[in-house]
């Protein structure tokens, strides 16, 4: 990951899981990070063990990017400390299991607002700085549920769609600019994801490193690829539903997330 060595990185949801990956692959290859989550102690324990380690400089910023504003104070955060961003890596994000009259509305909406509307927002505000410096590159983490609806996800799976379509859509429009765009989609991946989102663990001996997935995001973006689907059974799998009928993919979804009281 030589790629982005001497130069600043800024991971979103760095505190855990493929963000911390990410961070630590960036750091390998002697990237300087700003790390950036909600919990500010796992921060300052990530980027202290990666300082040490790996001779790098790191700023950290504690911020909930289920708060509108929370794009703008990352981004002031960094022009603040005069930091020229040459990677930015969009990777926080959540979801959550569960029938959709049964959830609140108010997580639903959260989960717009940190999925979708503060990628779009922190990715707003760092292109025009690329763009100017005629180089730069943005990961978007998406997800394999892109490729289709997924019950008892549905929100989750529809705000990775908006993820994935808008790497790939900014890959093409800024390529005239020098500066790469590329989603990342995992599939099920060591992380606390599923903890996080009420999801039963029923995936076990199914799952992906955070690490093998953050180096094939990273690998791929280096390539100038627009997209890239981590683990040859993943990609299969998203690729092989388009051989049959989008209502049918969706039923054996259903099948396999239906809450087990249904």
């Amino acid at each position: 990951m030589n790629e982005w060595r001497g130069k600043w990185a800024v991971v979103t949801g760095a505190s855990a899981g493929i963000g911390a990956a990410l961070a630590s692959e960036l750091a390998a290859g002697g990237a300087h990070l700003v790390l950036t989550a909600r919990r500010k102690a796992r921060l300052e324990e990530l980027a202290h063990k990666l300082k040490t380690q790996r001779g790098i400089q790191t700023e950290i910023l504690a911020a909930d990017l289920a708060l509108p504003d929370a794009p703008e104070k990352i981004h002031r955060f960094t022009k603040e400390k005069g930091i020229e961003v040459e990677l930015l890596v969009n990777n926080a994000g959540f979801g959550q299991y569960g029938e959709a009259h049964k959830t609140e509305a108010s997580r639903l909406l959260e989960m717009v607002q940190v999925n979708c509307s503060a990628v779009l927002h922190l990715t707003r505000l760092y292109l025009p700085e690329m763009v100017a410096r005629r180089r730069g590159d943005v990961l978007i983490v998406a997800s394999t549920a892109a490729f289709q609806a997924v019950p008892y996800i549905s929100t989750y799976a529809a705000t990775k769609v908006f993820d994935l379509y808008l790497a790939e859509g900014l890959a093409e429009e800024m390529k005239p600019y020098g500066i790469r765009v590329c989603a990342l989609c995992p599939g099920t991946t060591t992380s606390e994801f599923h903890e996080v989102a009420g999801h039963p663990a029923g995936t076990k001996g199914r799952e992906e490193s955070a690490e093998k997935v953050a180096r094939t995001g990273l690998a791929a973006l280096a390539a100038g690829k627009s997209y890239v689907i981590s683990g040859w059974g993943n990609y299969l799998g998203a690729h092989g539903e388009r051989l049959v009928p989008r209502r049918f993919v969706t039923r054996i979804a259903a099948k396999m997330f239906r809450p087990n009281d249904k």
